[in-house]
């Protein structure tokens, strides 16, 4: 064998090496309940890393609209599951983790013995439908499993899944009523007009095949399915709850309404029927497809080919244990390894894996593509997580990353208008937050060597989606450098963000050596400048006569030009160039001021009011965790030279803001962009700006730390004299090497070797 080919093996051998070590058993340390109370919007139930499928309970299903009005409670349930309930209404096949918004929610299934009743019921009168009550006691959540007792029904209910299958089994009480109830009406964030269509096909005594269509917060959104039963049903029924279509049968010449072998229509529920004995297992398999109900069969019968519950269910916790694997943490406390394990947990659920076994998905033009050579994704929730799940995922998740930048370069290609995702899933935009972040998510794993695509194409992507002119405000911020307060309620942040993400694209530009390029997008990337005010230091809305807006207040979050956030939580939001917002502040003290300011003022009443969900515990002064354009601001007190403040901030984050209880998220999870920050933050550094190679130090709470790399490297944190007082960092060694200016390249962790932290209670300025 040649040098040259013995040393190209070399990762692959490591990475060999790797798998064959004995994991250590870090499921145990993931809680899926926390972040299930309050606003942290998680699921509990079943699904494994990247899946389709995340399989868990609804504890309601609520209206959009009340009388004609909006329903508030409708927020509480984006991910159908809320800690504080105490009824469940059944299982469903599709979930969003942690969203400030609601949809999905496919296909619910319940079991039920007596009588038949095919509507929900309510949460105060729960006998009055299939819905039941539980207690936690009775519940139990790990990585890859959900367990819970339906007190009503005396019915023990367990899920696991697969990629595309979820997997149910439930131990019955003897009864010659049982009863599986398939709800094709309920979901999440549902309005009267929601469902489209949905038709479902009996295919013999255990199989059923269907599809739904829906017009949510996707608009054209089709899921095939194949459900499969482990005995035969000895009956089933449907009711089709529409009224404007409820007849008995084609032209009355069928009763549609038992043991018809096929139905159709927008508000249908279903029950099949079976005789059980005491304690036995009825077991359902639950397929999904984007493409057509033959392709969830051949799903179904890929991943799940026998009908062993336990098999299913320990190769699900055995692939989120070599997920978790790739960092083996030690922690000061069990509760921060339940912390950082859940949330690394979290990190892997969203984006979603959108294509069937056979390589095929549907895409943004409603046809059927193949995937060639990538796993294609959705699910991309990229206001939030451009800033620190992918920047994670070019550490830990490259291949799988890279896979993603493929997944938005095909949306790109099978979009009419030419424009990479705003936010995505199942073969939708529903352009959701402001920016064009796919460019930052692009350039990062450009800038960090993760994308093994064509480069070229992907800045020719990037560059068409940044001159979009008839996209909210892109035109004028384009021609005059800002956008105008009249044109746009949130003009200041926009044009924050498309700064940022100029700055991205010149990024690429710059490593490409397309000098024009670059030159023109640097210069956009300073448009931030424009809607800074130098008479009062702040970001302020600006008229299209050049005037800053008169009416004008810091605080408030209502009609100033800002997306949830006020002035003072965007006017730190140049994550390019923090050095230049240092001196447009007036300079390093001023600016240091300002962030203790932010730090330790009372947020006015009007603040929470506006915000909806947002409690105070989220919050720290006026410094919001919760929403993301806050995410890189501790870590600014670094550029102020002050490093000492990120530290002691960057620790109080950690504690105040996640724990492991239910309601132990400070805010939306956001598709796993607040799990990250914690990841990042507790292994002691930070990606301020993706899109560079540079991280900047903050003060890890990890005791060690080994992150085991897909090259086969392995890169090790460790933090002496760690504690809960030892906040404050004494001096930093990279592999014995002093480090003074509080940063780490990528390529530092990438190359493998040792971090070394010296803590201490005292800061060191």
């Amino acid at each position: 064998m040649s040098l040259r080919k013995f040393i190209l093996i070399l990762p692959v051998l490591f990475a060999s090496l790797f798998n064959s070590q004995k994991l250590e058993n870090l499921v145990k340390f993931v809680n899926p309940i926390i972040g299930t109370e309050k606003m942290g919007h998680t699921f509990p139930g079943a699904t494994v890393p990247f899946g389709a499928v995340q399989l868990s309970p609804e504890t309601d299903t609520l209206s959009y609209e009340i009388s004609g009005k909006y329903n508030p409670d409708v927020y509480k349930y984006c991910a159908g599951y809320r800690y504080e309930d105490k009824t469940i209404v059944g299982f469903s096949h599709t979930h969003f983790s942690g969203t400030g918004h609601s949809d999905l929610g496919d296909f619910l299934i319940m079991p039920t013995i007596g009588k038949v009743k095919l509507n929900p019921g309510t949460a105060q009168n729960p006998g009055s439908g299939f819905r039941s009550r539980f207690s936690h006691q009775n519940e139990k959540a790990e990585a890859g499993y959900y367990r819970v007792k339906l007190d009503d029904y005396n019915i023990l209910a367990e899920l696991t899944a697969t990629t595309r299958v979820g997997f149910h089994q439930y131990t019955f009480p003897k009864s010659d009523d049982a009863h599986i109830i398939l709800d094709l009406m309920s979901g999440i964030y549902n309005y009267d007009d929601k469902n489209v269509w949905t038709y479902v096909r009996i295919e013999n005594d255990h199989t059923i095949t269907g599809y739904r269509q829906t017009n949510g917060w996707a608009r054209t959104r089709t899921v095939y399915f194949a459900m499969e039963f482990s005995k035969p049903f000895k009956s089933y029924g449907q009711k089709n709850f529409d009224t404007k279509q409820a007849y008995s049968g084609f032209w009355r010449k069928w009763n549609q309404d038992d043991n018809f072998p096929e139905i159709a229509g927008k508000k249908i529920r279903m029950h099949f029927d079976f005789d059980t004995q005491e304690n036995e297992k009825v077991q359902i398999k639950f397929a999904i497809s984007p493409v057509s109900q033959a392709n969830a069969l051949e799903n179904l019968q890929k991943e799940t080919p026998d009908w062993n519950f336990e098999n299913v269910k320990n190769q699900a916790q055995n692939d989120w244990n070599k997920e978790l694997n790739k960092i083996v943490v030690n922690t000061i406390s069990e509760d921060d390894k339940v912390n950082f394990y859940t949330a690394m947990y979290h990190t892997f659920i969203n984006p979603t894996t959108y294509m069937d076994s056979n390589g095929e998905y549907k895409g943004l033009d409603q046809n059927v593509h193949q995937a060639k050579g990538f796993t294609n994704y959705t699910t991309f929730s990229l206001w939030d997580t451009y800033r620190a799940l992918h920047p994670f995922f070019n550490i830990i998740q490259p291949k799988r990353n890279d896979d993603m930048v493929k997944s938005m370069l095909a949306h790109y290609d099978q979009f009419s208008l030419k424009i990479l995702p705003v936010w995505s899933h199942y073969a939708n935009e529903n352009w959701c937050m402001s920016g064009y972040h796919s460019v930052s998510l692009i350039a990062d794993a450009i800038i960090k060597n993760t994308f093994t695509g064509n480069p070229e194409e992907a800045l020719n992507a990037c560059i068409a989606t940044s001159n979009k002119k008839n996209y909210e405000g892109i035109g004028e911020y384009v021609d005059k450098g800002y956008i105008s307060a009249e044109k746009n309620g949130t003009s200041v942040s926009n044009t924050l963000e498309y700064a940022y993400d100029d700055w991205a694209i010149a990024q690429i530009a710059k490593k490409l050596g397309k000098t024009e390029i670059y030159n023109e997008y640097i210069k956009r990337s300073e448009n931030w400048k424009n809607v800074f005010d130098k008479s009062i230091g702040f970001m302020r809305p600006r008229l299209s006569d050049g005037s800053f807006k008169k009416e004008f207040d810091l605080l408030s979050t209502h009609g100033q030009g800002f997306i949830e956030g006020n002035s003072w939580n965007y006017s730190f939001f140049v994550p390019h160039n923090p050095n230049g917002l240092i001196d447009a502040m007036g300079g390093k003290k001023k600016f240091g001021d300002n962030l203790d300011q932010l730090f330790a003022m009372h947020l006015p009443d009007e603040f929470f009011a506006d915000t909806e969900d947002i409690t105070r515990e989220g919050i720290i002064g006026g410094y919001v965790h919760g929403n993301e354009p806050a995410h890189h601001v501790a870590y600014l007190y670094n550029f102020a030279g002050q490093p000492w403040k990120t530290q002691a901030q960057i620790r109080k984050i950690l504690t105040m803001q996640y724990k492991a209880k239910p309601d132990g998220l400070g805010g939306n999870d956001d598709c796993g962009q607040m799990s990250a920050w914690y990841i990042f933050s507790s292994l002691g550094f930070y990606p301020v700006s993706p899109g560079s190679d540079e991280y900047q130090i903050g003060s890890p709470s990890v005791k060690n730390a080994t992150l085991n790399l897909e090259n086969g490297k392995s890169f090790e944190i460790e933090a002496k004299n760690q504690s809960d007082k030892n906040v404050y960092i004494e001096k930093i060694e990279l592999n014995g090497k002093a480090i003074k200016d509080f940063t780490i390249k990528h390529q530092d962790i990438m190359n493998g070797g040792k971090l070394t932290f010296y803590m201490t209670n005292k800061p060191k300025k």
